[in-house]
């Protein structure tokens, strides 16, 4: 029989947070951004707009923010004055999730959401949507790529840590 307390049960979780903010950041670099690619400007803008609305759900922000705050709870709860390897792979993966992860997205692709946000690709003229888009595309996909390797590290870090006994 299995006994899991629940310090292990909130480093379970924070994996599996973590994860799928990893798989869905992944996937969008696989595929949507590949899709939205072929787009006319002004569709692109169109699906853009429409998924930077859709994506602000409840599910989205229990694994994004969960995250957030599961990370530095698992490396609270496995600190000990000693610094274990755990507990240090889950203080880095903390880090590099707060910065590259949640920072570029608040500081980098939200606030280029926000300028998305104003356009109304209905109505603008096809040279406006072609200068706002070579802005936005390759900037947001950059900064898009830089927070998915940032969550694939903080993920390799609490899966690593979970090699490591505890206290």
């Amino acid at each position: 029989m299995i006994k899991i307390n629940m310090t292990t049960l909130i480093l379970i979780i924070t994996a599996t947070a973590t994860a799928l903010i990893a798989g869905l950041f992944y996937g969008y670099t696989c595929s949507v951004n590949l899709g939205l690619g072929k787009l006319s400007d002004r569709e692109y803008i169109a699906a853009m707009s429409s998924i930077n609305v859709q994506i602000l759900n409840p599910l989205f922000f229990a694994s994004f923010m969960g995250t957030l705050l599961l990370l530095p709870l698992s490396a609270y709860l496995h600190y000990t004055p000693q610094f274990t390897p755990r507990f240090i792979l889950l203080a880095v993966a903390t880090l590099v999730y707060i910065i590259g992860v949640f920072g570029v997205t608040m500081f980098g692709n939200v606030p280029l959401n926000d300028a998305l946000a104003r356009i109304n690709a209905e109505t603008a003229s096809a040279k406006d949507l072609s200068i706002f888009r070579a802005m936005f595309e390759g900037a947001w996909n950059f900064l898009h790529n830089i927070r998915t390797l940032a969550n694939v590290v903080s993920l390799v870090l609490v899966i690593t840590s979970c090699c490591y006994e505890s206290k």
